[in-house]
C-alpha cells in the first residue's frame, strides 16, 4: 500500500508479489478499474495469476483513496494517461502488461499508443474505443441527481450483473462500493470516456492484445467490439456468455484464467 505524489494530487496504489520460487518471474501486470470500481474489483484475479506475475492496482483519480479533483481540476483522457504511468513509475514498472476495465480498458489503449515502448500487452475488459457508441448514460446524471451516488448505484446494478451472478455478500459489497464514488467524478469521468475516440490510432498498437467482453452490456454492444478486434492487427476477442457490464467482477476467475493463458503463451511479445 503506497502512495504517489503529482501535481495534482496522491493516488493510492498496492503491489502484490508472490511469485512462486518454482516459477519463472513474468512481466508485472498493471491493472486499471473502470467508474464505479476501485483497486478493489482485481482481487478475484491474483489466485490464478499472482504466483508468476507481480501484480499493481490503484484507485483512480476521483475516488476511494487517491486525490479527489475540486471544480475547477481539467479532466482529460491523457491526464488519466499520465496518472496511469505515474502508478507504473512509482511501482518501478518499466515495462508491463496492461489491464484495464470499462474507461480503464479505454484509457488502456490509449496509454499504448502513447507509450508502446511500456507496455508488453494489453487487455481490455467490456471497454470500448469510440465513447461516443456508449449507450444508456445519458440517465446517469438523472439518477445522480433524483438520488445522490447511492441511487445511481442501486439503479445501475442490473446493468452490471444479472441477478443471478454475485452471492448476496458480493453484490451488497459492490453497491456500496458504488456509492462511494462522488457525483462529480461520475460525471467528469463520464464526459472524458463519452469524448473519446481513438478509431484513427489503433493501427499503432502492434502488442499482442485481448479483448474480454461480456455478451449483454447494456453500454457497450458486442459488435462494437467486435469492430475494435477488427481494427487491431495483433488482438484476440472472447465473448464471455451471460455476463453484463460487471463481468471483472462476476467472472473474475474466468477473466483472469483467460489471462494467464493469453500472458503464458503471447506474453513475451
Amino acid at each position: 500500500m503506497a502512495l504517489v505524489q503529482t501535481i495534482d494530487g496522491a493516488l493510492y496504489y498496492e503491489a502484490v508479489e508472490q511469485t512462486a520460487p518454482w516459477n519463472a518471474r513474468g512481466l508485472p501486470i498493471l491493472l486499471h478499474h473502470g467508474i464505479g470500481s476501485s483497486a478493489a474489483l482485481w482481487r478475484g484475479w491474483y489466485p490464478a495469476l499472482v504466483d508468476r506475475y507481480p501484480m499493481v492496482v490503484f484507485d483512480m483519480r476521483g475516488c476511494g483513496r487517491s486525490h479527489i479533483p475540486g471544480p475547477d481540476f481539467a479532466w482529460s483522457l491523457d491526464r488519466m494517461v499520465e496518472d496511469l504511468f505515474a502508478v507504473a513509475d512509482a511501482a518501478g514498472l518499466a515495462r508491463f502488461h496492461l489491464v484495464g476495465e470499462s474507461i480503464g480498458g479505454t484509457i488502456a489503449l490509449a496509454a499504448t499508443i502513447a507509450r508502446p515502448d511500456r507496455i508488453a500487452t494489453v487487455t481490455v475488459s467490456n471497454g470500448a474505443h469510440l465513447g461516443a457508441t456508449i449507450g444508456r448514460v445519458h440517465a446517469w446524471k438523472k439518477q445522480l441527481d433524483e438520488g445522490g451516488s447511492a441511487g445511481w448505484s442501486k439503479a445501475f446494478m442490473p446493468d452490471r450483473f444479472h441477478a443471478d451472478a454475485l452471492t448476496p455478500q458480493q453484490w451488497q459489497w459492490f453497491e456500496a462500493e458504488q456509492a462511494r464514488w462522488p457525483r462529480e467524478s461520475i460525471l467528469n469521468a463520464l464526459s472524458v470516456l463519452i469524448g473519446a475516440d481513438l478509431t484513427p490510432r489503433l493501427g499503432e498498437i502492434g502488442c499482442p492484445t485481448l479483448l474480454l467482453h461480456p455478451d449483454g452490456s447494456p453500454f457497450i454492444p458486442v459488435p462494437v467490439m467486435a469492430e475494435l478486434h477488427r481494427l487491431l492487427g495483433n488482438a484476440e476477442l472472447n465473448v464471455i456468455g451471460h455476463s453484463r457490464h460487471g463481468l471483472p467482477f462476476s467472472h473474475a476467475n474466468r477473466c483472469a484464467r483467460l489471462l494467464r493463458t493469453f500472458l503464458d503463451t503471447r506474453g513475451s511479445g
